[in-house]
């Protein structure tokens, strides 16, 4: 009953938050405004979106490429078109439910390739924490480029006595972690550091994987294409074509971020994106409008390509 109820809430509760963002984003806007933006999508060179989605394609045959190196390190073989099919599905399914991709996506492999589960789950552990350092990477890049705006914009949120108690709290609260962790005996404290080598074991494993390099070249690749996909949607509308470089990695961080808060980034994405091009003189109008082209064509893509697999799978595999 538990179980059901928390899987319940994992649905609602980032779908409430989403459908609240757009309600209070929209509440926002004066009549005129809406006609702005229905004026955009209207007036959007949709090369650039068709541009996107073809070059996230490329994302997606990388990610299912990259895999079968993992899986291989484990001693199993998986066929290619189950790999890509089970990430076309695990894309599908973080739609509904946040992060139950990933459990999808070894359950796809368990069922076709019978390739245990636990060891399939572990492969996919392992890419996250290569994906998760990528993602860091373009936060520090992100953060040196535009260190002037972002100081600016946070002084703007946060006065700065504010700041300096948070950072003084944040240190505190770090050396305190630091002390709970090594000494207690918790069990939470324990699980987590359970966690924590299962997650050094899976990072140990792509150390030792005998085709490394290429499973790293991939890694890097696919977050390319991601950045590439959101990189071209900028020509699509004419207020946001002109925009550096620089802004456009900030707002492709916080959009990333933004995936996280509800499914997919339903609400927060277009949000997000908006507050940051604001930042660099884009109308609020214009931003919102990308960030919703460009989140409403990957969804398209994501819904499009996971109902394919989920159809093609058992015909595919009906010899096994």
């Amino acid at each position: 009953m538990k179980k059901q109820i928390s899987k319940w809430v994992s649905i609602i509760l980032p779908l409430l938050l989403g459908g609240y963002l757009v309600y209070y984003k929209y509440n926002e806007f004066s009549p005129e405004q809406l006609a702005e933006m229905k004026s955009y999508f209207k007036n959007a060179d949709y090369f650039y979106i068709y541009l996107s989605l073809f070059i996230a394609l490329f994302g997606f045959l990388s990610r299912a490429y990259r895999w079968k190196f993992s899986i291989e390190q484990l001693g199993y073989h998986s066929h290619f078109k189950n790999n890509l099919m089970a990430v076309c599905v695990a894309y599908f399914m973080n739609l509904t439910i946040p992060r139950s991709g990933e459990i999808s996506r070894a359950l796809v492999l368990k069922k076709y390739e019978d390739i245990p589960f636990d060891k399939a789950f572990g492969t996919i552990v392992a890419e996250r924490i290569i994906d998760l350092l990528i993602f860091f990477l373009f936060v520090i890049v992100s953060f040196f480029v535009q260190f002037r705006v972002l100081k600016n914009y946070i002084l703007q949120i946060i006065p700065f006595e504010k700041l300096i108690f948070l950072g003084i709290f944040a240190v505190l609260s770090i050396i305190a972690f630091a002390l709970i962790w090594v000494y207690s005996n918790w069990k939470i404290i324990q699980l987590l550091k359970e966690k924590l080598s299962g997650l050094i074991e899976g990072m140990m494993s792509i150390v030792k994987m005998k085709n490394k390099w290429w499973f790293l070249f991939h890694s890097f690749f696919i977050w390319f294409t991601y950045f590439l996909m959101f990189y071209v949607t900028i020509f699509a509308l004419k207020e946001t074509s002109n925009i550096g470089i620089g802004p456009v990695i900030i707002a492709f961080v916080f959009g990333s971020l933004a995936i996280g808060f509800t499914n997919s980034g339903f609400g927060a994405y277009p949000l997000l994106v908006a507050e940051i091009f604001l930042l660099y003189g884009i109308p609020d109008t214009a931003g919102t409008a990308f960030g919703w082209l460009v989140w409403i064509s990957q969804t398209l893509l994501m819904i499009v390509l996971g109902a394919l697999s989920f159809f093609f799978l058992p015909i595919l595999n009906r010899n096994k």
